[in-house]
């Protein structure tokens, strides 16, 4: 659908990306229409061509959602008196520009390009200013075309202004120059597309321009694999496969990358290691900061400190380890301090004591964790409010820019104590903004469990901040009595241990029938296992229902145990088409009232609401979906062509069709997916797949989402493998290494 027009008010710009709520005037005059989405370089007044989509949404109403847009000269004399009255050309307002209207006429786009001196002619501007105002007006002009020029390299509008903010108003003359560029400022750009349209233009494929990109998009691919920084030898014969050029050429461009700081060379006793500049930074501004923090002051340190814990202990009815005395402790003692452990070892319980503690001297513990759904499992388990590190630090959209925003400021943290859960989440950008915004003299208490699935962003914090040996850590290894009844957490700690659980008695005679494993190697026996115990054996063994308790989990996307497949079977079962469903096909999937769906990527304008409006006492409003959130599809509005979604923490959004690619169905998750949350009820699948899924921390991980009842259907001899298989990939960091050199 196509819409012509001019702009005529911005009610919403974010300056960073340019994404849009304007009112549009169609160019009959008579009818106004809101558009949203991405317009770079767009002013009021300006006459557009947009392409994209008539949406409803739930607060705002009827939208055009924009999918692409051309600017076009104003074919209108009125339409051009309203784009200069609108002040985009410095020096010109509404008195102005109706002047310059009544004087020049249909001949004003002819002044402004070819003779801006006639300007002189109205008084009020000089000659130097009328010469001053026909370059910015064809400079503004020519501004646009970035837009149209970038997408055949696949960057879209939301990234044009990214581009133009970096290379200025030559930005196509210079792209035209060196395509490869656009490697330095848009994060994920596909490095083929560009290297083929170089190719096209005449760049040799020995030169400089060529080879550097291919190293820094080698360096990027290894950061999409978790590695801060790669081998030398091994970036060389990488670049090399991907260039085909001789390993002389890319040594030199090697040094030169490194003489102009695009990239960081450093050498220990074994081998030579290249970072990408802002992986390094990141790494030693973490480095920095961190030993800063150890090193400040001892503010908040209290005296007979250990008397406070004890009467903690009578408060709370508990019974502290020596190692929980310990940690809690040490907090006091010391700025900076790491508690690790796996289930049941009482790590929540260390939090809980803390919060007391300090809340009676009226000192301020913050605490937060990675994702929505660790800060919300982090709120259940304490009674206290948890934020997402990025709400906390009011960050935004960084990691749709990472590499490139490694210095944007963040909102500092007001806190005495700062507890951070799930560290083994958190990544090299997420841990850069986080230690930035901490005060000297904060406590800061990282707490996680290394043996879990490292971050999916490039680093390794929590291993690394515990191999370097800087600061005070403790282990805790204890299982407490009544956790030690659970077999889901006896089982955790024996895979943790390379231990097999299969056929094996090790519990106690009161232990919990809260473990269970099913023998299975037939795929279509275990589905079955799967769809009957989702449907009705697990209602029958313990009340638990689908949709309130359970959650089935994977290993893979692939296959037929695989996500997409098991998300289909479970769907056909579990909410099966009849007549009063409403549902919506979006490609290959079919979306249904009453579907489990998960969001799939952040969406930080998203509007939701929770609660009753009619009770201020309880209703909230807010903007932002985030990737890993859980609910249901509450409606399917065919005629105002949404779809509404309940959340499991109650907040409802509303999704125009058009923006149903950011859900899929979350019957069945992978294991990834799963990391920082937990269910009463998770039915784990083991089936065959990739040697670098089956691994013990992925197994470990996988045990550790169940807190009542844990179901492993597998092929005994894949579980044992992956029990014993604890040679997972190794990620190349360097932030250990940096601690030696402060």
């Amino acid at each position: 659908m196509e819409l012509k027009g001019h702009i005529e008010e911005f009610i919403y710009q974010n300056e960073s990306n340019s994404y849009s709520i304007a009112v549009f005037v169609l160019e009959s005059g008579l009818e106004m229409v809101t558009v949203v989405g991405y317009l770079p370089f767009i002013a009021v007044g300006d006459t557009l061509k947009l392409t994209g989509k008539m949406v409803v949404h739930q607060e705002y109403g009827e939208q055009f959602k924009i999918e692409s847009f051309e600017k076009l000269m104003p074919e209108t004399v009125d339409a051009l008196e309203k784009y200069l009255a609108s002040g985009t050309i410095k020096g010109i307002g509404p008195a102005t520009a109706k002047k310059i209207i009544e004087k020049f006429g249909e001949e004003t786009l002819t002044v402004f390009k070819f003779e801006p001196m006639r300007l002189s002619e109205i008084k009020g501007i000089s000659k130097d200013r009328a010469y001053e105002i026909g370059e910015e007006f064809n400079e503004k002009w020519e501004v646009w075309q970035i837009v149209s020029f970038l997408e055949q390299f696949g960057i879209g509008a939301n990234n044009s202004k990214k581009v133009y903010d970096a290379l200025g108003v030559n930005a196509v003359e210079k792209i035209q120059e060196n395509p490869y560029i656009l490697v330095d400022i848009v994060y994920g750009v596909n490095f083929n597309n560009i290297d083929k349209i170089a190719m096209q233009i005449g760049i040799p494929m020995d030169s400089d321009y060529r080879i550097s990109s291919g190293i820094k998009y080698a360096l990027l691919v290894a950061s999409y694999n978790g590695n801060t920084c790669v081998q030398k030898e091994n970036l060389v014969t990488y670049v090399k496969s991907i260039l085909e050029v001789d390993e002389a050429r890319i040594e030199d461009c090697i040094i030169n990358l490194n003489v102009k700081s695009e990239i960081h060379i450093v050498e220990d006793e074994n081998s030579t290691w290249v970072f990408l500049e802002p992986l390094y930074r990141a790494e030693k501004k973490i480095a920095e900061r961190l030993v800063a923090l150890r090193d400040s002051q001892n503010t908040k340190f209290m005296r007979n400190f250990e008397r406070e814990i004890k009467k903690k202990e009578e408060k709370l009815d508990i019974e502290l380890s020596e190692k929980q005395f310990d940690a809690i402790n040490q907090i006091n003692e010391n700025n900076v301090c790491i508690i690790t452990g796996g289930p049941g070892t009482g790590k929540t319980t260390i939090i809980k004591c803390l919060i007391e503690i300090y809340k009676d001297h009226r000192r301020k513990v913050v605490l937060c964790a990675p994702t929505g759904r660790a800060a919300k499992r982090m709120s259940e388990t304490t009674g206290e409010d948890a934020k997402t590190i990025h709400r906390l630090l009011e960050i935004g959209k960084f990691e749709e820019d990472k590499l490139g925003s490694i210095d944007t400021d963040v909102t500092p943290v007001d806190a005495d104590v700062l507890v951070v859960d799930e560290m083994s989440m958190v990544d090299v950008f997420l841990m850069n903004y986080l230690v930035k915004a901490i005060y000297l003299g904060t406590k800061v208490v990282f707490v996680g469990d290394p043996n879990q699935l490292p971050s999916v962003g490039p680093g390794s914090i929590l291993k690394d901040l515990i191999d370097c040996g800087e600061f005070k850590t403790v282990h805790l290894d204890k299982i407490f009595r009544q956790a030690a009844k659970s077999k889901i957490i006896v089982n955790a700690h024996n895979v943790n241990n390379g231990i097999n659980f299969i056929g094996k008695n090790n519990y106690d005679e009161d232990s919990e029938n809260d473990f269970f494993y099913i023998n299975e190697s037939n795929q279509e026996k275990m589905l079955y296992q799967v769809l009957s115990l989702c449907k009705e054996r697990l209602k029958n063994y313990g009340d638990y229902e689908f949709f309130k308790n359970i959650q089935v989990l994977t290993p893979t996307k692939k296959g037929k145990m695989g996500t997409k497949e098991l998300n289909k079977s479970l769907q056909e079962a579990l909410n099966p088409k009849v007549d009063e469903i409403e549902e919506k096909n979006y490609g290959e999937f079919v979306f249904r009232e009453g579907d489990r769906v998960m969001q799939i990527k952040n969406n930080y304008d998203i509007y939701w609401e929770k609660g009753s409006r009619n009770d201020l006492r309880t209703y909230e409003a807010g903007t932002g979906v985030f990737n890993g959130e859980i609910g249901r599809i509450e409606k399917i509005d065919t005629n105002e062509r949404q779809v509404k979604v309940e959340y499991d923490d109650k907040k409802v959004a509303w999704y125009a069709f058009s923006e149903l690619d950011q859900l899929e169905h979350s019957y069945a998750i992978t294991i990834h997916k799963a990391q920082g949350s937990e269910f009463d009820v998770v039915i784990l699948v083991v089936p065959p797949s990739s040697n670098m899924l089956l691994t013990r921390n992925l197994l470990y991980t996988g045990i550790t989402r169940a807190k009542k009842l844990l179901i492993v259907i597998g092929n005994r001899n894949l579980v044992e493998y992956m029990i014993n298989n604890c040679d997972t990939k190794k990620r190349n960091t360097g932030l250990k290494i940096k601690f030696e050199s402060i």
